[in-house]
């Protein structure tokens, strides 16, 4: 009889269920990244309507979206993604990046998620280790992933997923499954406070908003999973990162400075790092300090 300690203990059997598991997880993530975003429009329109007492006959009328229906089709032609059209990575390839209905070329994103998302996933247990630690990991290294590219996309940081992992992030450190409580709690709090502070400080200078909610509880997050110990590492190598960016698309792109540039892929990026290397970097950064 398979056990858990007997999976976590068998690399032949490990690995190899892990990057198929995760490649399947990253075709649900591209579902996810395309359909929350207009999850969110949609009952965001639905709730205005309602504070406004639009008659019920001038509403919008239109399709409920969720993460299961409606079924998924080609924005082309309407072509219904069968079920072997959609085996991650495998289909794309059978079907040479083009729709098996009309021919439209399909975005080489999709497949490229699936395979970012086995390839961290497959990192992540190889870093951390077998074990059940890494095995809840997988849940951050996901949400991030998916959370990047919603944040790219439409500069949005859903809380249908940054609440739920910063809550989780708190549950499993409880019994100290990556940090002991203490870090993780003072961790979301400082995490969200740090931000939120910057926030309203640029706001009080400025008079703009300088970033989202979202990035505070994106940071809070990732302090719940990591501890306090990491968030200076991981606020430093966002901004350096977003900075280096930042300046790179205003001179070769001619990107304004009024054109809003999304913070929460770099705090996500750090975050990866800090999960994967996060007691090395420490070591460096106190080794630098002289600490």
């Amino acid at each position: 009889m398979l056990t858990l300690d007997l999976f976590l203990n068998t690399p032949w059997f490990l690995y190899p269920t892990v990057a198929i598991v995760s490649l399947c997880i990253g075709s649900f993530l591209n579902v996810v990244i395309l359909r929350l975003p207009k999850m969110m429009h949609q009952d965001w329109r639905c709730q205005c309507e309602a504070f406004l007492d639009v008659p019920e006959a001038e509403r919008r009328k239109e399709e409920t979206i969720t993460l299961s229906r409606p079924a998924s089709t080609c924005p082309s032609c309407g072509h219904r993604i069968r079920a072997w059209e959609n085996i991650p990575v495998l289909s794309y390839l059978c079907l040479r990046g083009k729709c098996a209905g009309c021919g439209t070329r399909i975005s080489l994103r999709y497949p490229v998620i699936e395979a970012f998302t086995a390839l961290a996933s497959l990192l992540t247990v190889y870093l951390l280790g077998p074990g059940l630690p890494a095995l809840w990991a997988l849940a951050l290294v996901w949400s991030l992933i998916a959370l990047t590219v919603i944040d790219f996309d439409t500069q949005l940081l859903p809380d249908n997923i940054t609440l739920p992992l910063l809550w989780l992030g708190l549950i499993l450190n409880f019994s100290g499954t990556l940090t002991d409580f203490s870090s993780a709690f003072w961790g979301a709090v400082a995490g969200y406070l740090s931000l939120w502070s910057v926030y309203w400080l640029f706001k009080l200078v400025t008079g703009k908003e300088g970033m989202g909610h979202g990035d505070f509880k994106l940071l809070a997050a990732l302090g719940a999973w990591l501890g306090w110990q990491v968030l200076p590492i991981v606020i430093l190598l966002s901004s350096a990162v977003g900075a280096v960016v930042g300046i790179a698309l205003m001179v070769f792109r001619k990107h304004g400075r009024e054109v809003p540039i999304p913070f929460g892929p770099y705090l996500a990026a750090a975050g990866l790092l800090c999960l994967w290397f996060g007691q090395e970097i420490l070591a460096f950064w106190y080794g630098f300090l002289g600490v």
